[in-house]
């Protein structure tokens, strides 16, 4: 997608010296990233409500679609901090991730910071309750490391996996009954934490790009880890095995620099609010150009509570090949809100 790619101006300057602004923008950014569900870092797929299986051609493929890496520029990094937060009353859960990517094709490298708090379903149910006159609380804290590879099968097929490699632990508690869900939430990123859990991973990708259509298929967290403690489901949480398709129109070669996108979860997985198989809507308009993109999307939950969202987003080249990114996302039954910013640098 063109918006990637360098312009002349951006060439006109050394690489020492665009490497070196590169990497000052990359380490101002704050770190700090809290995740579950697919839809948890990448400011352009957030901004696009999650619609980026078949989109993803920027170092945030490693997470979304590792097939895409084939796709993007000769290099691409970004560091991200989001947030995000459904509540229910009860459940409620907070996802938050700081991350960092690097993709040079074939090859990416990640690195996330995760935090999970939970007041998980039937947390609230009295038997729960009686033992410490409070509301079980829970949340993980874990650090991920991944490394991608990329192949194209043939021209315009691409397929890509992610191993990764994760350290984390689990916090149990108990909270005041009395308070609201997202102060319970603040109590849970104080939990006392047990011994951490080593585990490895792999994401799988495939993206076909044919002209300006664009087909996805992606399968996050294929092993299923789990941190935490015994058989108990409410001392472990478990990373939940995603399948996700996707589909994108792409006009930037032929048109308007536009780009129309859906994504759809092809089974259910577990959250700590319920059920989840999620439909999501998106778009990406470049304007002046191509220095300036506006984004939009929404996003449905189709089984369980049935949750859904709006989310909005931009993008503003601060010099050639140099972008800062944002998204916010709000609204639904579950009341769900969430932020976040990235700076990426990509010629």
């Amino acid at each position: 997608m063109t918006p990637f790619k360098p312009g002349r101006g951006f060439h006109a300057v050394p690489l020492a010296s665009r490497l070196l602004v590169a990497a000052a923008l990359l380490l101002l950014t704050p770190f700090r990233l809290h995740a579950q569900a697919v839809e948890t870092t990448g400011s352009r797929a957030l901004g696009m409500g999650g619609a980026f299986v078949a989109v993803a051609n920027d170092s945030s493929a490693v997470w979304w679609n590792p097939g895409g890496l084939a796709d993007g520029p000769f290099l691409d990094a970004s560091t991200a901090w989001t947030t995000s937060e459904v509540d229910h009353g009860t459940p409620v859960g907070r996802n938050s991730v700081t991350g960092f990517f690097f993709a040079t094709p074939p090859l990416g490298f990640s690195f996330y910071r995760l935090r999970i708090e939970q007041l998980p379903t039937g947390a609230a149910e009295p038997g729960r309750q009686d033992e410490q006159g409070g509301i079980p609380l829970r949340s993980l804290s874990a650090t991920q490391l991944g490394v991608t590879l990329v192949h194209s099968l043939f021209s315009g097929v691409h397929v890509g996996g992610t191993v990764k490699y994760l350290r984390g632990s689990v916090g149990l508690g108990f909270g005041n009954p009395a308070m609201s869900g997202s102060d319970l939430l603040g109590d849970a990123g104080d939990l006392d934490r047990g011994d951490a859990d080593n585990e490895f991973d792999l994401d799988l990708g495939i993206l076909s790009v044919q002209g300006p259509l664009r087909l996805g298929l992606a399968m996050r967290n294929v092993l299923a880890p789990s941190f935490g403690i015994g058989d108990d489901p409410f001392a472990s949480i478990r990373l939940p095995r995603q399948l996700r398709a996707g589909g994108a129109f792409d006009w930037s070669e032929y048109g308007p620099p536009l780009v129309v996108a859906i994504d759809a979860d092809l089974k259910s997985y577990d959250s700590p609010w319920g059920d989840r198989r999620v439909v999501a809507i998106g778009a990406e308009h470049w304007v002046r150009k191509k220095r300036v993109a506006v984004r939009g999307g929404v996003r449905f939950n189709t089984v369980g509570n049935e949750e859904r969202a709006g989310t909005a987003g931009g993008s503003v080249a601060i010099y050639s090949g140099l972008f800062v990114d944002g998204h916010v996302v709000w609204g639904g039954n579950a009341d769900e809100r969430g932020w976040g910013l990235a700076a990426r640098v990509s010629f």
